[in-house]
This record gives C-alpha cells, structure tokens and sequence, in this order.
C-alpha cells in the first residue's frame, strides 16, 4: 500500500510539474477570417518552444455560440474574436479566466477588459463602402439608403449570424432610438420596402453580392472603414487608389478581444499567447492581414493603411451592457421586421 501511495504522489508531482511548464501546443479558437502569417506563428514556437493550433468556427457569432455550450471544458485555450457586441454574453456565460498581461498595461484600458477578463487586440469600425466606379454619387447618410434612386443597391449580412450585420444594426438602434416617432423598426421595414439583401454572413456580402470585389450587382455593402485598403493590397494587376470608398455616416466601432477560456488545461502557454498577440510584430501584422487596426500605439501602420483606410470622427456606440439586455428581443423585432 505504501508503494502505491508513493507511485501516485510521484505521478501528482510530475502532472502539476508537466503543467507548470506549458504544453507543447496552445489551441486557439477563432472566426474565419483570422489571419496571421506563418512566420509569426513560427517564430512564436522558436520563443517559447509552443506551437499554436488554430480553431476556426465559422463567423463570430458562431463561434461564441459554440463557446458557450463548451463553457468550462473548453475545446480550446485561448478564444480570439469576440467583440463589443457579444462581450456581455461571454461575461455572463463565465467562459474566461482573468488575465491582464504586463505588456499592454499602459494602453488596454481605454478599450475596455471587463474586468481583466479580456485583452483588447485589434479595432475596426463597421461602415457602408460603396463602389466608386458603378455608383459615383453615393448615398451621404443612412438615412439615404431609403431613398428610390438606391432601390436594390444594398446588401447587409444577417445580425442574427454575422457580427458587422448586428454592429450595422446596433448603428440604426443608435441613430433612430426605439420610442421615436420614426424609430429603427420604421427605418428597416423602409430599407426592406426598397430592396435591401440579407446575406448569411460578411464574406457573402462582400465577396458574391458586392458588385466591386464579387459577381453580385449591389454597388453598396455593410462592411468595414478598412476594407478599400484591402482592395488595394490585394489587387492584381496591381493598383495604387481603391475603387471602393466608405461612407462615414453611420459607423460603429467594434474592439475585438481575448480571452484564457475557463477550463483551460494550458493556462500558462495561453497566457504567453495573449501577450504576444499585444506585441509590436503581431500588432503590426494586423492592419494588412485582418484590416484593423492594432490596439498597441507604437505598432506602425503600413502605408496602403494611411491613403486608403478612413477612422471615422464620431462612431455610433452603444455600450455592451445594453446591447446584452437588449439584443435578443431587437434581433427578434429586426427579424419580424425584415424576414417575416
């Protein structure tokens, strides 16, 4: 017997030691659209000894909804992608651990953490782009979008699936309230009587129904302030101004966070790749590989970044406590609205 208990103590040892000095791998847990080059990825694993798995769910909004079922025997380490319109949920659904990393202690605040639930890392604002080419005098507001000469110009992606379509109808909460005599309900039941298309999610929008980057005949999309930028980096043959433009009116800001997802078994080597998501080579790859901008202040922003991309002066917000209470009963309104 007491050789048993020796073995077992032994093997307690040698687990807590095992844990205490990280695993080989950290698996992250994120939207489609995360992008970081490779060699990032690889000279993270040279620093630290730890390779990254990378977990692609769907859009957003997916991905937290798989988060949540999983709450506290998580499927990954670390979750990347949650933003300022589901952060609330994932509070109240406990899924994180708290850390605040050392590196980001002087500019995270000022993005918010929950508490020290979450790290800020990148931020983008939600805005109408048009295309310049098919449609050189563009709506000015949103309110514009209602009008005849814009009937069937629009393409949004579904709030209920797609993060920047719930940020673009948290922007028409913003502008047109709920107790208005002309409120956000009037407002959407107007954009549907003049032939707005509802898509599953932001790459459909913007890649199919989008007449500049798609196959689509829409001239007008909900996408991000960022996007022309992308047109120009990617563009072949190559090109140096964007033939897409961004309409400043009706914007919504949305930070995207991580967080050490509660249960995690890797605890330590999550918390190594949060801090190096906040340093100056992966804040420097972000405007060109996911088209946001990085929170760190003394990362540097690539040049097609300062001609083509527009931060808007005065996004609309909301802050994410309301939203909380408030979403499902407005996706519910916005469905009964729009769809129905």
């Amino acid at each position: 017997m007491k050789r048993i208990t020796l073995l077992l103590a032994i093997f307690l040892v040698a687990a807590a030691c095992a844990e205490d000095s990280g695993p080989a791998t950290v698996r992250l847990l994120t939207h489609d659209f995360f992008a970081v080059p490779d060699e990032l990825l690889t000279q993270f694993t040279n620093e630290t000894g730890i390779e990254v798995e990378i977990i692609r769910g769907g859009d957003a909004g997916i991905v937290i909804n798989q988060a949540i079922l999983a709450s506290g025997n998580p499927v990954a380490d670390v979750l990347f992608g949650v933003d300022t319109t589901l952060l609330s949920r994932t509070i109240d659904a406990d899924l994180f651990q708290p850390y605040r990393s050392e590196i980001g202690r002087d500019f995270v605040d000022q993005y918010g953490t929950a508490g020290g639930l979450v790290t800020p890392i990148d931020f983008g604002d939600v805005c109408l782009n048009y295309d310049t080419i098919r449609l050189p005098n563009p709506p000015a507001s949103l309110e514009d979008l209602t009008a005849e000469r814009f009937r069937g110009m629009l393409v949004v992606p579904d709030p209920t699936i797609s993060t920047p379509g719930l940020a673009f109808l948290l922007a028409t909460i913003d502008r047109f309230g709920e107790t208005t005599p002309y409120n956000w309900r009037d407002y959407w039941a107007d954009l549907r009587a003049n032939d707005v298309e509802i898509v599953a999610d932001w790459g459909t929008a913007y890649y199919s129904s989008f007449s500049a980057t798609g196959t689509g005949s829409r001239p007008i999309v909900v996408s991000y302030a960022s996007s022309p930028p992308a047109e120009v980096l990617f563009s072949d043959p190559p090109i140096d101004r964007a033939t897409t433009a961004v309409i400043e009116d009706g914007c919504f800001r949305q930070v995207e966070y991580a967080g050490v997802l509660r249960g995690s078994r890797n605890q330590d080597s999550a918390r190594r790749l949060i801090d190096f998501m906040l340093s100056i080579p992966f804040q420097e790859s972000v405007p060109s590989s996911m088209f946001v901008f990085p929170v760190n202040p003394a990362a540097m922003l690539p040049e097609v970044f300062i001609g083509n991309a527009l931060v808007p002066s005065d996004p609309a917000s909301i802050d994410p406590d309301t939203i909380e209470q408030n979403r499902e009963r407005w996706l519910t309104e916005w469905i009964d609205t729009v769809l129905r």
